[in-house]
């Protein structure tokens, strides 16, 4: 019997983002957004995330066609954005049209109104599996230090919206639990 990977990673809290991107045609330029919770930070220096898409989806074609994207951290109060960009590209598409956001300057992808954000340029890509890893260089940031958070965990959101017991300083050498 395979291990329960589904099972295992539901007990795993992650942030919610949407990540956006876009594809020029001859009509013009055509911008998709899709509710992502595979985040991660890679490298501070120099500055790299990855997210991780489904082979074959239409947001990673579009993605990698243009090389950009900007991925927005989700605040607390966005569950039911969250909700209209996890579905099938045509209800995105229904939805794009009405979205609080405006074009990065870095990357042209929708940043949207109230979000912590990254704008990323494609360094690299890896098919994994049934996934493809992208790894973004981060061009530009925006964020509020005092907006309560959006998590994903059990198959359910939920808002993180009590202050941490103690501020740590990550800023200096060194990693998340490593000793330097």
């Amino acid at each position: 019997m395979p291990p329960d990977l589904r099972g295992a990673m539901r007990t795993f809290a992650t942030g919610v983002c949407v990540a956006s991107t876009y594809r020029d045609t001859p009509e013009g330029r055509h911008h998709d957004a899709v509710t992502v919770n595979s985040l991660s930070s890679i490298s501070l220096d120099p500055p790299l995330i990855s997210l991780c898409f489904r082979k074959g989806s239409a947001f990673l074609a579009d993605l990698l066609a243009s090389g950009r994207w900007v991925v927005s951290i989700l605040p607390a109060g966005a569950r039911e954005l969250a909700g209209r960009f996890a579905g099938p590209r045509e209800r995105r598409a229904e939805h794009i049209t009405t979205l609080a956001a405006s074009p990065g300057t870095h990357t042209g992808a929708l940043v949207l109104d109230g979000a912590s954000w990254l704008e990323c340029g494609l360094q690299e890509r890896f098919d994994l599996g049934d996934h493809t890893l992208v790894v973004g260089n981060v061009l530009a940031t925006g964020h509020d230090r005092r907006t309560p958070a959006l998590v994903f965990v059990h198959g359910e959101y939920h808002a993180v919206t009590q202050p941490p017991a103690a501020t740590l300083d990550l800023s200096g050498p060194g990693h998340w639990g490593e000793a330097v």
